[in-house]
């Protein structure tokens, strides 16, 4: 018990070193291109006649999508950050990690929105540091958007078409402030359920849309 205290606080030690010497600018660059490559493929299959579909242990799907992206990604990150921890959702073994900082990876979210080609999907890519994500890359390939935090840590989103090598012109986003009577809602067009409607109706709610 003693030696597994030791343990923990090193780490966490070494932890907290890395984290102060993270570069952020650079952090940033390997998430853009990252999000960008992975969604390059993503679209590949997208695009196809036809691609596999699996079923994961909770009944969600999987598709080769899913699988291609993560892959990419995932090297690209342990290439650039091996020593920082690393939890993506299609790798189940990275999910009991006892970590407050790491790095997180969806690779295809809205793998429902993907089966069905609607569109409604995103890559997403970010750095949680002491338990807050603090940088990140969000990327709608089938909708052309691209929203990221630039290296000061501000929100953007940049104008395509994307390069991965090359960043384009960014216009600064942030969220409205927020009105308790009058809230804008914007609910999953492949959860919604009526406990989800239940949820919304307790709220004054102006606005809805569906994604």
């Amino acid at each position: 018990r003693v030696v597994a205290t030791i343990t923990r606080e090193v780490l966490a030690h070494n932890q907290g070193q890395m984290e102060a010497l993270l570069d952020y600018a650079e952090m940033m660059r390997v998430f853009r291109k990252a999000a960008i490559e992975a969604g390059d493929r993503i679209m590949e299959i997208y695009e196809a006649d036809d691609f596999e579909v699996k079923a994961k242990s909770d009944d969600s799907p999987v598709t080769e999508a899913d699988e291609a992206a993560d892959a990419l990604i995932s090297a690209r990150l342990r290439a650039a950050f091996p020593d920082l921890a690393l939890v993506t959702e299609e790798q189940s073994g990275s999910h009991d990690q006892q970590v407050t900082s790491f790095l997180i990876v969806d690779p295809l979210d809205g793998t429902k929105e993907f089966v069905q080609r609607r569109g409604y999907f995103t890559v997403n890519i970010a750095w949680v540091e002491d338990g807050v994500p603090v940088r990140g890359v969000v990327y709608a390939p089938a909708k052309g958007r691209l929203f990221y935090t630039d290296a000061e840590g501000r929100s953007v989103e940049e104008a395509g078409p994307f390069n991965p090598d090359e960043t384009g012109s960014v216009t600064p986003i942030r969220v409205r402030t927020p009105d308790n009577s009058a809230l804008f809602v914007v609910a999953s067009k492949s959860h919604r359920d009526a406990a989800t409607d239940d949820y919304i109706g307790k709220y004054a709610v102006e606005d809805m849309k569906s994604a």
